[in-house]
């Protein structure tokens, strides 16, 4: 007899109706390939965990409801583009979702990573277009050498943290605050948050 958690049974009754049959069919064929399936609630949405990892995990929204691998790149594969936080984009109905014996081929090739102890790849790390100084902040370097030269010198996310500083500033008087103290602090070689950092 599988095993259901009352919250996601819980779940399932609060969503949008389209949604509730799209859940149902994902959350039988999941206990379908893995019998001894845990279910549990994950970040305020339905998950399943096998071997003690996560396997994958389904939601419902307004108008589209989701189902997706943990290990998403290692089921799906990198062709198996992702959209949102689900393996199959967007489903307005269980025809969303792949044909049945594909889908539980993959749930059983997920439940076979996470018994192999395999774990999820990181996340690529996005990196951040570079910050552009703003020409006040410019000047006010290049008048003081040393600031300007520990400013050039900084890897790109200090000099993120001294722009960013100083383009949120609202009013024009602390912006020329903010600067003034960047120069001071940079001239020193500190980084933005000097004071937080421990000696």
């Amino acid at each position: 007899m599988p095993s259901h958690d009352p919250r996601i049974d819980a779940y399932v009754d609060r969503a949008e109706p389209f949604a509730r049959p799209i859940l149902h069919h994902a959350r039988a064929l999941v206990h379908e390939a893995c019998p001894d399936v845990q279910e549990t609630i994950k970040w305020g949405v339905p998950a399943f965990v096998h071997a003690g990892q996560l396997l994958c995990g389904m939601a419902a929204f307004k108008r589209h409801a989701s189902f997706g691998f943990w290990k998403h790149a290692l089921v799906v594969g990198e062709a198996g583009e992702r959209v949102g936080m689900g393996s199959f984009g967007k489903l307005a109905s269980v025809e969303d979702l792949p044909p049945r014996r594909t889908l539980l081929a993959l749930v059983r090739k997920a439940v076979r990573l996470n018994e192999a102890g395999v774990k999820a790849p990181p996340a690529p790390r996005r990196a951040r277009p570079p910050l552009q100084p703003p020409d006040d902040l410019l000047a006010a370097l290049r008048q003081v050498p040393a600031a300007f030269a520990t400013f050039e010198a900084f890897s790109p996310s200090h000099r993120r943290e001294y722009v960013q500083w100083v383009l949120e500033a609202r009013r024009e008087e602390t912006r020329r605050r903010r600067i003034a103290d960047a120069v001071a602090w940079l001239g020193e070689g500190k980084p933005r948050n000097w004071k937080y950092l421990r000696g």
